[in-house]
């Protein structure tokens, strides 16, 4: 008998509402809401516009009771490291924030005086970016905090908002640079450091933890049943990974979309020198087994560039890219993706052809030159971060899941598959919603263990499999690449 579930998939672009149906061993989605997300800016700042986000939340789950099925539960998932503040009354204290606001500048420098970096990563082992929310805190002014009673990440305050629960899941938690994975808890050295009260986050729950029904008063306004709240990976990557259709050992995953995460699923968290000193981070995953990933600018560069394109006259979609790209000429240019100018939006190619001059190369010569050079760039970085989690790790990767909208570039993954020299598998594409649902089934009992509901991906996706080639041209080009990283 098949069973529903309603999965709410919130990304730095778009958010959605989504039903997956489980029936006779096989996973299928219907997507019943979609709308465009991002940045707002205002007075030079940028925002999340939160409360629309749960206004089109609405629209999606009075979509969903039209359906007329006996749904069992919603969960919520979302990018990492943002938040919101409630107050008393568990209302929202706008603005919230966006990771890419230039406050966080502001914020690495306040942390720098108050706590040393070793000592940070020593307490949670997520690798330094500047948007993490342990440098977005510290800028909060005084009143605003105040205010809070708790706070929770973006895909949790949503959770919040249909249940009137409060926690913060793990995997969401762990993305803060706030959490012990060590001792599972918030990091109470690292909160007394920065002087923040040891209660202003909400508390941590295990992924697949039952909050409670659906609110009597999103009942009444949608016409949905008080359905079951869950929160199973708040963090999406946490959800993307927990949908890798991947059986046996050696195997890594690359969750690629707007960033590209890399990593393996670990039994416990790396933390010492040298994975400080090579950027990788321990996210806590499904069944509290451990990330142990590093976070790379991904598809970003090329949306990026598309905005900028597209502004400017040159209506082109992704799979105008692609071909153009591929009848530009192989490795005339590349860049270090890692270069902290790529993090802020505006005028991408510019910023790629900045980087050419810096490092004596060629500027992309068109369109299609500069989609080349990010997806050889982004392909070669996934080659030098191969290689360092086989250091640390101690294991000989021999095949790599490529999950996520980015499991559609095609020519990104040859490319993946030719600079790494593994076979890379992509699919399914929409790994995130499908993990958020598989782990609601799991937590109602409706399948018996995360290796079942893997076996459920494989059973009901097809998978695109990809074999290296041109082995001497990528180690070449490898040679030139690092060279830029030094």
């Amino acid at each position: 008998m098949a069973t529903y579930y309603l999965a709410c998939d919130l990304g730095a672009d778009s958010g959605r509402v989504i039903l997956g149906t489980l029936d006779n061993g096989k996973i299928s989605i219907e997507e019943l809401h979609r709308f465009p997300n991002g940045a707002v800016k205002s007075a030079g700042a940028l925002h999340w516009d939160f409360n629309r986000i749960l206004e089109e939340l609405k629209v999606g789950l009075k979509r969903a009771a039209a359906k007329n099925l006996p749904i069992a539960s919603i969960s919520t998932d979302s990018w990492g490291v943002d938040y919101v503040i409630f107050d008393e009354r568990g209302l929202p204290v706008l603005p919230v924030w966006h990771y890419r606001d230039s406050r966080t500048v502001a914020g690495v420098e306040a942390v720098k005086e108050k706590v040393a970096w070793p000592e940070i990563y020593s307490e949670t082992g997520i690798q330094f970016m500047a948007l993490n929310t342990i440098y977005q805190i510290v800028t909060e002014p005084k009143e605003r905090l105040a205010k809070a009673k708790q706070i929770l990440l973006i895909g949790d305050a949503v959770n919040f908002f249909c249940s009137g629960v409060a926690r913060n899941e793990v995997s969401n938690a762990s993305t803060t640079q706030l959490y012990n994975p060590a001792h599972k808890c918030w990091s109470k050295r690292l909160f007394t450091a920065l002087s923040l009260r040891e209660d202003l986050f909400a508390p941590i729950c295990t992924s697949g933890t039952k909050l409670g029904p659906l609110k009597p008063n999103l009942v009444k306004e949608t016409g949905l049943p008080p359905i079951e709240v869950i929160a199973t990976c708040s963090h999406d990557t946490g959800a993307a990974v927990a949908a890798v259709p991947a059986s046996g050992e050696n195997w890594a995953y690359l969750s690629s979309g707007t960033w590209s995460l890399m990593g393996v699923e670990w039994p416990q968290p790396v933390i010492n020198d040298e994975s400080r000193n090579l950027g990788f981070t321990n996210e806590i995953g499904y069944g509290d087994s451990v990330r142990l990933l590093k976070n790379i600018v991904g598809l970003w560069l090329i949306q990026e560039s598309r905005r900028y394109w597209v502004k400017h006259g040159k209506k082109v979609e992704f799979a105008d890219l692609e071909k153009l790209a591929a009848e530009a000429k192989p490795f005339v240019s590349l860049i270090n993706p890692d270069d902290a100018r790529f993090l802020s939006p505006d005028d991408m190619p510019k910023k790629i052809a900045e980087f050419c001059r810096d490092t004596n190369q060629p500027e992309p010569a068109d369109i299609g030159a500069c989609v080349r050079c990010i997806y050889e760039s982004l392909a070669l970085f996934y080659r030098v971060t191969l290689r360092k989690l086989e250091r640390l790790s101690g294991k000989k990767i021999e095949k790599l899941h490529i999950v996520g909208g980015g499991s559609q570039a095609g020519m990104l993954n040859q490319f993946a598959a030719n600079s790494l020299k593994i076979p890379v598998l992509a699919g399914p594409t929409e790994c995130t919603g499908l993990g958020n649902i598989l782990i609601q089934a799991i937590a109602l009992g409706h399948l018996e263990s995360h290796e079942a509901a893997r076996e459920v991906v494989r059973n009901s996706f097809e998978l695109k499999a990809y074999t290296p080639q041109d082995a001497a041209q990528w180690d070449a080009a490898a040679a030139r690449f690092e060279k830029l990283l030094s």
